[in-house]
């Protein structure tokens, strides 16, 4: 620690002070003519002792008062970087940023393959509708080409010719499609949200073995379910009916499980605060719990909506009216060679729906499956 401290200063400042006016007074001792020699040397021999004592108590003190300085400065300074220790601590960021690990060569690399990744998904896209805008001389060229050379619109307009002149028009046919997939979806979204806020919110007895067979109830496709449902429908009544496709589509175990699974993350503290203020179950369910889990049952439509809407119920329902589109394109598509070209069309059409609905809420699938959400 350095001595040139402003306390020692002041301290040295006084003891200079203090010895220059001894040694005055001394002087003063010594050429006073007042007094008589002999009272000059008594005074000076009894000073010489006092002045060798009050310099050594006087030392001792101040060496004493320049060790005290120097603790006090040194642990006001000890104090003071142990407090600018703690704020350069406190100010700095409680969430670092990761610095990737690879290098410039490895970023390239890992964006040539995303882009080629990119380019294989997106190509049968791509090809789908290319085939769609070819003139018919085109699709059955060899090799074929990717995109139309003289792009045409012919094969939508033959399209919806052929569905006009057949015995239900195109518009039955969308109408029972549309019908078949709204109604099921619904009902699939209001039982499965109301069945997975109960699981995962409340214990009951039986509840964990319930949610197990809805668990290896997923093992299972609709070749397995098919005959099950066909005998269910038939003892209820249903066959040959809208219903026979809504009602099977309301215990799909895909929706409860994917909804139950997210509601575990909602805050149960919540639902606790709202209860106190006075809410009902229902209002809890429909006004704090739905809202929290958007981006779940958002995802959930869009499965069930790719699932009906693609559904050709072939199995189910028997009169041509109640017929739903995938089953109407598919009788286009078996027309042979001379509807090549319709049927590159059919498969545009039938396409359009699902893709369009997963482009407005591609952002809420990614963070449903990200298990985004309040954590307790």
């Amino acid at each position: 620690m350095s001595n040139f401290s402003p306390e020692n200063n002041e301290i040295r400042e006084e003891t200079g002070n203090v010895t220059t006016d001894l040694d005055q007074n001394l002087d003063n001792l010594e050429t006073d003519e007042t007094f008589a020699p002999e009272a000059g040397e008594a005074a000076e021999a009894s000073l010489e002792p006092a002045e060798f004592t009050v310099s050594d108590e006087y030392k001792s003190s101040l060496a004493e008062a320049i060790i005290s300085s120097e603790d006090g400065t040194s642990k006001k300074r000890a104090g003071k970087k142990k407090k600018d220790d703690d704020e350069e601590v406190y100010k700095k960021p409680l969430i670092k940023r990761r610095k990737p690990n690879r290098s410039v060569a490895g970023d390239i690399f890992l964006y040539i393959f995303l882009a080629f990744v990119a380019v294989v998904m997106f190509f049968p896209i791509v090809y789908a509708v290319e085939s769609a805008l070819k003139p018919l001389d085109e699709l059955f060229k060899f090799p074929p080409k990717i995109f139309a050379q003289n792009p045409t619109l012919d094969n939508f307009s033959d399209l919806f010719v052929t569905l006009s002149k057949s015995y239900v028009s195109f518009s039955r046919y969308l109408f029972n499609t549309v019908f078949i997939t709204f109604m099921g979806t619904a009902g699939h979204l209001f039982i499965a949200s109301m069945a997975a806020f109960v699981l995962a919110k409340y214990e009951f007895p039986g509840g964990k073995t319930f949610f197990k067979v809805v668990t290896v109830a997923m093992m299972f496709t609709g070749y397995v379910t098919g005959i099950p449902n066909y005998i269910i429908m038939s003892k209820l009544g249903m066959i040959d009916t809208y219903w026979s496709i809504i009602i099977p589509a309301f215990a799909s175990p895909m929706g409860l499980f994917l909804m139950k699974q997210f509601m575990e993350g909602l805050p149960t503290s919540l639902i606790e605060a709202a209860k106190i203020d006075g809410a009902t179950e229902w209002k809890v369910f429909t006004s704090i719990v739905m809202p929290n889990v958007k981006p779940a049952w958002l995802t959930l439509i869009i499965f069930s909506v790719q699932g009906l809407w693609n559904n050709k119920a072939s199995a189910l329902i028997y009169s041509e009216e109640m017929k739903t589109l995938p089953y109407a394109m598919q009788q286009i598509q078996a027309g042979g060679i001379a509807r090549t070209g319709e049927a590159a069309a059919v498969l545009v059409v039938l396409m359009v729906v699902p893709i369009t609905i997963f482009i407005f809420s591609e952002s809420q699938i990614l963070e449903t499956m990200a298990s985004s959400g309040l954590k307790d």
